[in-house]
C-alpha cells in the first residue's frame, strides 16, 4: 500500500451530534483497508455555539430521534450509545482534541470525547471533564487547562467553521473526499457525501477519484 496519503478525507463533526460518532466506525474501516494511504482530518463544527439556545436533552423529538435513527444505525455499526443526559456546547472540546494533535494524541483523545458523551453521558462542556478525559490519553492536564484557559486553539475551531461556511455544510457529518492529481493532470473533482454515509458510499466515491483502480505501493 502506498506509504504517502493518496486520498484526503476531511470530516466536519460535532461531538454532541451522534451521527458525527457513528460515521466513526466507517473511517475505521477505511482507514483499515487503505492504511496510510488514506488521511483522515477531522474539522470542527459546532451546532450550538454561543448563543445558540441549547436543547433539552430529554425533548421528545431526541428521544424519537434516537429510538428510530440513532439506536438502529449504532446496534449496525457495533457501537455502545446511550442517549446522554445533557446537551453541553463543544467548543471547549474542539479545542481538546486540537491541542492534543501538538503531541500526536489527536485520534486517542477525539475518540475519548465522544465515547465519554455518548456512552458515559459525561458533559464534555466541562473544563474539568475535559481534563480528565485528556489525562487518561496522556495529555498533560495542566497545560491543557493553561490553554483552555487562554483559549489558545480557539481560532482555529473558528477557521474550520468558517471554511464549512464557504462550502455551504450547514450539516454534520459532512465528508470531502479529495485526491492529488496525477503528474501534469489536474485532480478530479472533490467528492461530498452528507450525514453518515455507509461505506459502500465512501467505496463509490473512491471508485469515481480513482477510475484506474486505488494505487498500491
Amino acid at each position: 500500500m502506498a506509504s504517502t496519503p493518496t486520498l484526503f478525507i476531511d470530516v466536519w463533526s460535532d461531538f454532541t451530534c451522534p451521527f458525527c460518532y457513528l460515521e466513526t466506525p466507517v473511517l475505521d474501516q477505511l482507514r483499515n483497508a487503505y492504511g496510510e494511504a488514506v488521511e483522515i482530518r477531522w474539522h470542527a463544527f459546532e451546532l450550538r455555539p454561543e448563543p445558540t439556545p441549547l436543547p433539552d436533552p430529554n425533548s421528545e423529538s431526541i428521544v424519537t430521534s434516537w429510538e428510530n435513527s440513532v439506536v438502529p444505525l449504532a446496534d449496525e455499526r457495533g457501537l455502545l450509545m446511550r442517549m446522554p443526559p445533557v446537551a453541553p456546547r463543544s467548543r471547549k472540546a474542539f479545542e481538546t482534541a486540537m491541542f492534543a494533535r501538538e503531541s500526536g494524541r489527536y485520534d486517542v483523545v477525539h475518540r475519548a470525547i465522544f465515547k465519554a458523551y455518548f456512552e458515559e453521558g459525561i458533559d464534555i462542556g466541562d473544563a474539568d471533564a475535559l481534563l480528565d478525559i485528556a489525562a487518561t490519553c496522556g495529555i498533560d492536564p495542566e497545560l491543557l487547562e493553561e490553554s483552555l484557559d487562554d483559549g489558545t486553539y480557539t481560532d482555529l475551531v473558528i477557521e474550520d467553521e468558517e471554511f464549512a461556511k464557504k462550502l455551504g455544510v450547514s450539516g454534520v457529518p459532512f465528508a470531502v473526499l479529495s485526491r492529488d492529481g496525477a503528474p501534469s493532470q489536474e485532480p478530479p473533482p472533490p467528492i461530498a457525501l452528507r450525514g453518515a454515509a455507509p461505506i459502500q458510499h465512501f467505496e463509490s466515491a473512491i471508485q469515481r477519484l480513482f477510475p484506474d483502480g486505488f494505487p498500491e505501493g
